[in-house]
Protein backbone atom coordinates (compact mmCIF):
# COMPACT_ATOMS: atom_id res chain seq x y z
CA UNK A 1 0.00 0.00 0.00
CA UNK A 2 1.00 3.45 -0.73
CA UNK A 3 2.14 6.18 1.64
CA UNK A 4 -1.35 8.21 -0.13
CA UNK A 5 -3.66 5.14 0.65
CA UNK A 6 -1.67 3.74 3.88
CA UNK A 7 -4.19 3.30 6.79
CA UNK A 8 -4.54 5.97 8.91
CA UNK A 9 -6.75 4.09 10.92
CA UNK A 10 -6.05 2.78 14.92
CA UNK A 11 -4.55 -0.40 14.67
CA UNK A 12 -6.89 -3.02 16.55
CA UNK A 13 -6.75 -3.73 19.98
CA UNK A 14 -4.40 -6.02 21.05
CA UNK A 15 -5.05 -9.02 23.23
CA UNK A 16 -5.09 -8.28 26.93
CA UNK A 17 -2.23 -8.98 29.35
CA UNK A 18 -2.27 -11.87 31.57
CA UNK A 19 -5.24 -11.22 34.46
CA UNK A 20 -3.97 -9.17 37.33
CA UNK A 21 -0.56 -8.32 35.58
CA UNK A 22 -1.33 -4.59 35.35
CA UNK A 23 1.57 -2.80 33.64
CA UNK A 24 2.07 0.83 33.76
CA UNK A 25 3.01 3.00 30.13
CA UNK A 26 6.05 4.82 32.27
CA UNK A 27 6.35 7.57 29.59
CA UNK A 28 3.09 8.93 27.32
CA UNK A 29 1.49 12.45 26.12
CA UNK A 30 -1.69 11.64 26.52
CA UNK A 31 -3.26 15.45 26.11
CA UNK A 32 -1.22 15.12 22.61
CA UNK A 33 -2.53 11.55 21.09
CA UNK A 34 -6.19 13.75 20.57
CA UNK A 35 -4.59 16.57 17.84
CA UNK A 36 -2.55 13.76 16.66
CA UNK A 37 -5.89 11.55 15.99
CA UNK A 38 -7.53 14.54 14.56
CA UNK A 39 -4.46 15.14 11.98
CA UNK A 40 -4.80 11.34 11.07
CA UNK A 41 -8.91 11.75 10.90
CA UNK A 42 -8.19 15.08 8.31
CA UNK A 43 -5.68 13.03 5.62
CA UNK A 44 -8.02 10.16 6.13
CA UNK A 45 -10.78 11.83 4.74
CA UNK A 46 -8.98 14.05 2.45
CA UNK A 47 -7.93 10.74 0.63
CA UNK A 48 -11.19 9.49 0.44
CA UNK A 49 -10.78 7.01 3.78
CA UNK A 50 -13.04 5.82 6.22
CA UNK A 51 -12.99 8.74 8.77
CA UNK A 52 -10.21 8.32 12.00
CA UNK A 53 -12.52 8.19 15.64
CA UNK A 54 -11.35 10.99 17.93
CA UNK A 55 -10.97 9.95 21.60
CA UNK A 56 -10.86 11.87 24.90
CA UNK A 57 -8.05 11.19 27.08
CA UNK A 58 -10.38 9.47 29.12
CA UNK A 59 -11.36 7.09 26.59
CA UNK A 60 -8.07 6.59 25.66
CA UNK A 61 -7.16 5.82 29.55
CA UNK A 62 -10.39 3.53 29.86
CA UNK A 63 -9.02 1.23 26.34
CA UNK A 64 -5.45 0.90 28.08
CA UNK A 65 -7.28 -0.06 31.29
CA UNK A 66 -9.02 -2.99 28.96
CA UNK A 67 -6.27 -4.50 28.34
CA UNK A 68 -4.55 -4.53 31.68
CA UNK A 69 -2.24 -1.08 31.23
CA UNK A 70 -3.13 0.23 34.71
CA UNK A 71 -0.94 3.19 34.76
CA UNK A 72 0.35 6.07 33.01
CA UNK A 73 2.90 8.11 33.85
CA UNK A 74 2.24 11.43 31.47
CA UNK A 75 5.04 13.56 30.73
CA UNK A 76 4.82 17.64 30.63
CA UNK A 77 8.12 18.83 28.55
CA UNK A 78 6.71 22.45 27.44
CA UNK A 79 6.03 25.16 29.90
CA UNK A 80 2.49 25.33 28.67
CA UNK A 81 2.25 21.29 28.85
CA UNK A 82 3.57 21.62 32.56
CA UNK A 83 0.18 22.48 34.57
CA UNK A 84 -1.62 20.15 31.89
CA UNK A 85 0.16 17.37 32.89
CA UNK A 86 -0.27 17.97 36.83
CA UNK A 87 -3.71 18.71 36.55
CA UNK A 88 -4.93 15.30 34.53
CA UNK A 89 -2.56 12.99 37.46
CA UNK A 90 -4.62 15.12 39.73
CA UNK A 91 -8.22 14.09 37.83
CA UNK A 92 -6.91 10.61 37.56
CA UNK A 93 -5.63 9.91 41.22
CA UNK A 94 -4.43 6.31 41.37
CA UNK A 95 -3.92 6.24 37.32
CA UNK A 96 -2.37 8.80 36.15
CA UNK A 97 1.08 10.46 37.11
CA UNK A 98 3.44 13.61 36.00
CA UNK A 99 6.84 13.73 34.71
CA UNK A 100 7.92 17.22 33.99
CA UNK A 101 10.72 19.07 32.28
CA UNK A 102 11.54 21.49 29.54
CA UNK A 103 12.22 19.15 26.59
CA UNK A 104 16.24 19.49 25.37
CA UNK A 105 15.02 21.29 22.38
CA UNK A 106 13.06 23.39 23.80
CA UNK A 107 15.41 24.59 26.34
CA UNK A 108 17.30 26.14 24.04
CA UNK A 109 14.36 27.60 22.63
CA UNK A 110 13.91 29.99 26.13
CA UNK A 111 15.22 33.13 25.38
CA UNK A 112 15.87 32.39 21.58
CA UNK A 113 19.10 30.87 21.77
CA UNK A 114 18.07 28.05 19.18
CA UNK A 115 20.06 26.52 16.05
CA UNK A 116 18.95 25.00 13.11
CA UNK A 117 20.02 20.92 13.76
CA UNK A 118 20.24 18.31 11.33
CA UNK A 119 16.88 17.58 10.72
CA UNK A 120 17.27 20.71 8.56
CA UNK A 121 14.03 22.27 10.28
CA UNK A 122 13.84 25.84 10.87
CA UNK A 123 13.92 27.21 14.47
CA UNK A 124 10.55 28.71 15.21
CA UNK A 125 10.09 30.40 18.39
CA UNK A 126 6.36 30.44 20.27
CA UNK A 127 5.41 33.10 22.91
CA UNK A 128 6.11 31.56 25.82
CA UNK A 129 9.46 31.10 24.71
CA UNK A 130 10.47 34.46 25.48
CA UNK A 131 10.30 33.12 29.13
CA UNK A 132 14.29 32.79 30.24
CA UNK A 133 14.99 28.98 31.04
CA UNK A 134 15.60 29.60 34.12
CA UNK A 135 12.76 31.15 34.46
CA UNK A 136 10.50 28.39 33.09
CA UNK A 137 12.56 26.27 34.85
CA UNK A 138 11.41 27.78 38.15
CA UNK A 139 8.22 27.78 37.53
CA UNK A 140 8.80 24.01 37.03
CA UNK A 141 10.44 23.44 40.64
CA UNK A 142 7.54 24.95 42.08
CA UNK A 143 5.03 22.74 39.86
CA UNK A 144 7.19 19.81 41.23
CA UNK A 145 7.56 20.57 45.16
CA UNK A 146 3.66 21.94 45.75
CA UNK A 147 2.13 18.65 43.83
CA UNK A 148 4.39 15.99 45.40
CA UNK A 149 1.46 13.05 45.03
CA UNK A 150 1.89 13.70 41.34
CA UNK A 151 4.66 14.54 40.20
CA UNK A 152 6.85 11.50 40.06
CA UNK A 153 9.58 12.25 38.00
CA UNK A 154 11.55 15.14 36.46
CA UNK A 155 11.95 14.35 32.19
CA UNK A 156 11.95 14.23 29.63
CA UNK A 157 15.83 15.97 30.00
CA UNK A 158 18.80 15.17 28.17
CA UNK A 159 20.12 15.84 24.48
CA UNK A 160 18.91 15.61 21.32
CA UNK A 161 21.63 16.58 18.67
CA UNK A 162 19.31 15.74 15.65
CA UNK A 163 16.94 18.72 16.19
CA UNK A 164 19.21 21.32 18.24
CA UNK A 165 22.47 22.31 15.90
CA UNK A 166 26.13 22.19 17.39
CA UNK A 167 25.98 26.19 17.79
CA UNK A 168 23.51 25.48 21.37
CA UNK A 169 24.78 22.05 22.06
CA UNK A 170 26.74 23.56 25.28
CA UNK A 171 23.45 25.44 26.13
CA UNK A 172 21.51 22.18 25.91
CA UNK A 173 24.32 20.47 27.94
CA UNK A 174 23.85 23.48 30.56
CA UNK A 175 19.81 22.67 30.99
CA UNK A 176 20.59 19.20 31.32
CA UNK A 177 22.64 19.31 33.90
CA UNK A 178 20.07 22.06 35.78
CA UNK A 179 17.93 18.97 35.80
CA UNK A 180 19.87 16.82 36.95
CA UNK A 181 20.63 18.87 40.00
CA UNK A 182 16.63 19.88 40.27
CA UNK A 183 16.27 15.97 39.87
CA UNK A 184 18.57 15.49 43.07
CA UNK A 185 17.58 17.89 44.75
CA UNK A 186 13.77 16.70 44.48
CA UNK A 187 14.87 13.34 45.68
CA UNK A 188 12.96 12.33 42.43
CA UNK A 189 13.78 9.68 39.51
CA UNK A 190 14.85 11.68 36.07
CA UNK A 191 13.90 10.34 32.64
CA UNK A 192 16.29 10.77 29.75
CA UNK A 193 15.81 11.94 25.81
CA UNK A 194 18.97 10.90 24.28
CA UNK A 195 18.74 11.50 20.16
CA UNK A 196 22.20 10.92 18.46
CA UNK A 197 23.58 12.23 21.45
CA UNK A 198 24.42 9.25 23.12
CA UNK A 199 28.08 9.94 24.41
CA UNK A 200 26.98 13.04 25.25
CA UNK A 201 24.53 12.46 27.92
CA UNK A 202 26.55 9.35 29.27
CA UNK A 203 29.25 11.90 29.83
CA UNK A 204 27.30 14.49 31.37
CA UNK A 205 25.63 11.80 34.09
CA UNK A 206 28.52 10.71 35.08
CA UNK A 207 30.63 14.12 35.11
CA UNK A 208 27.56 15.50 37.25
CA UNK A 209 26.63 12.27 39.13
CA UNK A 210 23.45 10.88 37.67
CA UNK A 211 19.85 11.00 40.20
CA UNK A 212 19.76 7.39 41.76
CA UNK A 213 17.11 6.12 39.95
CA UNK A 214 17.65 7.54 36.10
CA UNK A 215 15.90 5.91 32.95
CA UNK A 216 16.91 6.10 29.54
CA UNK A 217 13.00 6.80 27.56
CA UNK A 218 12.44 5.39 24.40
CA UNK A 219 16.23 3.84 24.59
CA UNK A 220 17.98 3.85 21.16
CA UNK A 221 21.65 3.02 22.40
CA UNK A 222 23.09 -0.17 21.15
CA UNK A 223 24.27 -3.49 23.48
CA UNK A 224 27.93 -1.38 24.15
CA UNK A 225 25.59 1.77 25.34
CA UNK A 226 23.50 -0.91 27.34
CA UNK A 227 26.16 -2.57 28.84
CA UNK A 228 27.17 1.17 30.69
CA UNK A 229 24.03 1.46 31.92
CA UNK A 230 23.82 -1.91 33.67
CA UNK A 231 27.21 -0.93 34.94
CA UNK A 232 25.76 2.82 36.35
CA UNK A 233 22.41 0.81 37.72
CA UNK A 234 20.27 3.09 35.10
CA UNK A 235 16.97 2.05 33.52
CA UNK A 236 16.18 1.13 29.86
CA UNK A 237 12.36 2.07 29.19
CA UNK A 238 11.34 0.61 26.02
CA UNK A 239 9.36 1.76 23.24
CA UNK A 240 7.60 0.39 20.20
CA UNK A 241 10.94 0.97 18.45
CA UNK A 242 12.07 -2.87 19.55
CA UNK A 243 9.85 -3.74 17.01
CA UNK A 244 11.17 -2.15 14.03
CA UNK A 245 12.86 -4.25 11.65
CA UNK A 246 16.38 -2.22 11.86
CA UNK A 247 16.83 -2.16 15.25
CA UNK A 248 18.91 -5.27 16.05
CA UNK A 249 20.90 -3.24 18.43
CA UNK A 250 18.33 -2.03 21.01
CA UNK A 251 16.80 -5.86 21.15
CA UNK A 252 20.21 -6.46 22.10
CA UNK A 253 20.61 -4.09 24.70
CA UNK A 254 17.32 -5.15 26.21
CA UNK A 255 19.41 -8.74 26.48
CA UNK A 256 22.30 -7.20 28.11
CA UNK A 257 20.60 -5.11 31.33
CA UNK A 258 19.37 -7.19 33.95
CA UNK A 259 15.40 -7.68 34.10
CA UNK A 260 15.35 -5.59 37.22
CA UNK A 261 16.07 -2.72 34.83
CA UNK A 262 12.99 -2.76 32.18
CA UNK A 263 10.34 -0.56 31.85
CA UNK A 264 7.92 -0.37 29.27
CA UNK A 265 6.16 2.70 27.49
CA UNK A 266 4.42 4.09 24.27
CA UNK A 267 5.75 7.91 23.88
CA UNK A 268 2.04 7.97 22.47
CA UNK A 269 1.15 9.44 20.39
CA UNK A 270 4.50 8.61 18.64
CA UNK A 271 6.54 5.21 18.01
CA UNK A 272 3.59 2.90 17.26
CA UNK A 273 4.75 -0.99 17.11
CA UNK A 274 4.73 -3.05 13.89
CA UNK A 275 2.90 -4.01 12.22
CA UNK A 276 1.13 -0.58 12.58
CA UNK A 277 3.86 1.87 12.17
CA UNK A 278 2.98 5.37 11.39
CA UNK A 279 -0.20 5.54 12.73
CA UNK A 280 -1.67 6.71 16.11
CA UNK A 281 0.22 5.71 18.97
CA UNK A 282 -1.98 5.21 22.40
CA UNK A 283 -1.19 3.55 25.46
CA UNK A 284 -3.52 0.42 24.60
CA UNK A 285 -0.59 -0.70 22.41
CA UNK A 286 1.84 -1.57 24.75
CA UNK A 287 1.01 -5.62 24.86
CA UNK A 288 2.26 -5.43 21.45
CA UNK A 289 5.31 -3.89 22.51
CA UNK A 290 5.23 -6.41 25.83
CA UNK A 291 5.35 -9.09 23.05
CA UNK A 292 8.12 -7.86 20.94
CA UNK A 293 10.61 -7.69 24.59
CA UNK A 294 9.29 -10.80 25.25
CA UNK A 295 10.31 -12.57 22.15
CA UNK A 296 13.95 -10.98 22.13
CA UNK A 297 14.37 -11.76 25.50
CA UNK A 298 12.73 -15.24 24.73
CA UNK A 299 10.87 -15.66 27.87
CA UNK A 300 7.11 -15.76 28.92
CA UNK A 301 4.89 -12.28 28.42
CA UNK A 302 3.51 -12.48 31.73
CA UNK A 303 6.71 -12.72 33.36
CA UNK A 304 8.36 -9.68 31.48
CA UNK A 305 4.40 -7.48 32.43
CA UNK A 306 5.70 -8.44 35.84
CA UNK A 307 9.03 -7.11 35.93
CA UNK A 308 8.10 -4.08 34.40
CA UNK A 309 5.62 -3.34 36.96
CA UNK A 310 7.93 -4.25 39.36
CA UNK A 311 10.71 -2.06 38.27
CA UNK A 312 8.01 0.65 37.55
CA UNK A 313 6.85 0.60 41.21
CA UNK A 314 10.96 0.89 42.29
CA UNK A 315 11.42 3.68 40.33
CA UNK A 316 8.58 5.99 40.62
CA UNK A 317 6.96 4.79 43.79
CA UNK A 318 3.58 3.92 42.36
Amino acid sequence: MSKHHRSRDWAPAPEGLPQGVGVVDNHTHLASVVPFAQEMDKQARERGQEPVPVYSVDEMIAQAQAVGIEGFVDVGCELPSLEKAVGLAAGHPGAVWAALAIHPNEAVLHGHRGAPGPDGLPVRYQPWHNTSFDDALAQLAVLARSHPKEVVAIGETGMDLFRTGAAAEQIQRQAFRDHIALAKELGLPMQIHDRDAHQQVIDTLLADGAPERTVFHSYSGDAAMAQVAAEQGWYLSISGTVSFKGNDGIRQALQTVDLGHILVETDAPYLTPMPYRGRTNAPYMIPYTLRAMADALDMPLDALAKATRQNTREVYGI
